[in-house]
């Protein structure tokens, strides 16, 4: 969709998050159009953060979390936009980006207020959003270099903030919350 407009040139589509800050410094992009669920262990502040490039996140009116309160402090260099959105409101959100105007789609902004606070630190929705990938409590600690029994408590410690029974539980709870 966006290829058949004059003024907008697709430089990658990119399937994981880990992989958008490579291809952002080889690219050079002028936007970053980017799904709140993009796969990957680099979490959207972090791709925010770290890159150069205006930011347009796509999220999910209902599923808009505290994250999306701390990144709408960048505006205008970051914007948001409900995935619901029409292709005209998306390419007009874009170039909205480019030119250094703010996108805040007042429905996501509203959801993303009233969000509860996060009860998981970093370090926990780190640990948590790794297992959302289907890692072990092993290979967690071996990506964040960290023990495993260091992982099973902060695990442990997951399940009673999110007053979940296993780790599937607390993972959907905190992805409905807006934590992870």
């Amino acid at each position: 969709m966006f290829a058949t407009e004059d003024d907008l040139d697709v430089v990658a589509v990119l399937d994981h998050a880990d992989d958008v800050l490579s291809a952002s410094a080889r690219e050079r992009p002028d936007v970053l159009v980017l799904d709140a669920h993009l796969p990957g262990a680099v979490g959207i502040d972090v791709l925010v953060r770290r890159s150069a490039a205006g930011v347009l996140v796509l999220s999910d009116r209902e599923l808009s979390g505290a994250a999306s309160l701390r990144l709408v402090r960048q505006a205008p260099r970051v914007g948001f936009i409900g995935t619901d959105s029409s292709p005209g409101e998306l390419i007009g959100a874009i170039r909205q980006i480019a030119r250094g105007q703010a996108v805040l789609d007042p429905q996501l902004m509203l959801a993303a207020i009233r969000v509860r606070d996060n009860p998981l630190t970093d370090r926990e929705c780190e640990v948590l959003k790794l297992v959302t990938t289907g890692a072990t409590a092993q290979e967690v600690a071996r990506k964040l270099c960290l023990s495993a029994g260091t992982v099973r408590n902060y695990l442990s410690r997951i399940l009673t903030k999110t007053q979940a029974r296993s780790r599937i539980e607390a993972i959907r709870k905190a992805e409905q919350a807006g934590w992870i």
